[in-house]
């Protein structure tokens, strides 16, 4: 869980160090494995031999990182660049021991894994201090790891492109996918090779490659990431009646500091305040809380005034809910999102006057999506 510290100390700097060199790019399995327990749990999960008869995960974990290492494409990068690709292969499949399941046809399954892996990789990340972009990057490999084994099979792949390339680096992702496609044994290595290739053309003929796909502006991006048949080349007219400023963060991450000293004269909408006059718990259903929100919020919005939404906010579907009525309303919406280190936020809650109990705290990290640029028409961090 992102609040409790890690068992072992590692520091960014640690997994900098551990990163290969040339020119014999010589990876040191024995001071990578022992950084985290969960590293371990890989070597006796077990993954379905059609798929991978090399055997458990982390068997397959060493072949696709050697096989990264062994790629020119990944030496010739930036050091940043392959530091961060070279972490993503490590954890790829560190979610799969969570969901690996026998099914009755005798198959093993994971499915879910790149989800979970993601979220494990934040965490380890996270107590490391790594930085929050780079971090983020790292997790948005390994959320969608498997998109170039099957992207052209997609109804609509080109646009799935221009999506995943406001999730990942398109570049960074089929670099990735060569090395998990070369760390297996299976029969449809070719076949998944190929896929792959194909993949990167068309992340190229989408002219979302080495970046994401330039929308003419905010509002344009927005669109698109709302209505599944939106032209991605089409400019929107961009005239808005108000800002709301949605606010996101753990517990204590500071939300109620940031609004004082950078929307002072701004109206809050704030589940706690409601919570308190409504006498409802955190822990309490939470309905009547939400109902009075969105009418307080409805107000300000009817008269084009603008306000911050201020709640934890920490999982996609729960912006997206706030978000979908701010924009029916015609409101640009821009995301703040606050994230101290595990000891400032601990810190800083200990010291509230409503202080959250940890296993709130603990509940909430576990399903901590951090807000990605393509949410909002801004997404900053504060």
């Amino acid at each position: 869980m992102m609040p409790k510290p890690n068992t072992h100390t590692v520091t960014h700097d640690n997994l900098l160090d551990l990163v290969p060199t040339g020119p014999a790019w010589t990876v040191d399995w024995g001071e990578i494995w022992s950084l985290w327990p969960a590293l371990a749990t890989l070597d006796t999960c077990p993954q379905d031999p059609i798929h991978h008869a090399e055997g458990d995960v982390g068997a397959h974990t060493r072949l696709v990182v050697e096989a990264l290492v062994a790629d020119p494409d990944w030496q010739g990068l930036p050091d940043v660049e392959r530091a961060n690709l070279f972490w993503a292969a490590v954890l790829h499949d560190v979610g799969k021991p969570a969901v690996t399941k026998h099914e009755d046809d005798g198959r093993i399954s994971s499915r879910g894994h790149s989800r979970v892996g993601a979220s494990i990789a934040r965490e380890l990340l996270w107590n490391a201090g790594s930085p929050f972009a780079w971090r983020e990057a790292l997790c948005g490999i390994i959320a969608h790891h498997q998109l170039p084994f099957w992207l052209i099979e997609r109804p609509d792949p080109g646009r799935l492109a221009i999506e995943t390339s406001w999730r990942c680096r398109p570049d960074h992702l089929c670099l990735h996918a060569k090395a998990d496609a070369l760390g297996r044994i299976c029969q449809d290595q070719k076949a998944i090779l190929e896929s792959v290739s194909l993949a990167a053309l068309t992340f190229q003929e989408g002219d979302c490659w080495e970046h994401p796909f330039a929308f003419a502006n905010d509002e344009s991006r927005v669109a698109f990431f709302e209505l599944e048949d939106r032209d991605p080349h089409y400019a929107a007219h961009e005239a808005f009646p108000c800002t709301v400023t949605v606010m996101s963060g753990l517990p204590g991450a500071g939300k109620d500091t940031w609004i004082a000293k950078n929307r002072t004269e701004h109206p809050v909408v704030s589940l706690d305040a409601i919570r308190d006059e409504l006498s409802v718990s955190p822990t309490d259903n939470q309905g009547q809380v939400i109902q009075g929100a969105h009418e307080r919020a409805r107000e300000h919005l009817r008269a084009g005034r603008d306000f911050v939404w201020n709640a934890t906010n920490v999982t996609r579907q729960n912006r997206s809910r706030v978000i979908r009525l701010l924009r029916d309303y015609g409101a640009r919406v821009e995301i703040v999102y606050l994230e101290p280190g595990p000891d400032q936020l601990r810190r800083q809650n200990r010291d509230r006057p409503d202080a959250v109990p940890d296993a709130v705290i603990t509940h909430l990290s576990k399903k901590l999506e951090p807000p990605q640029l393509w949410e909002a028409h801004e997404v900053r961090l504060a």
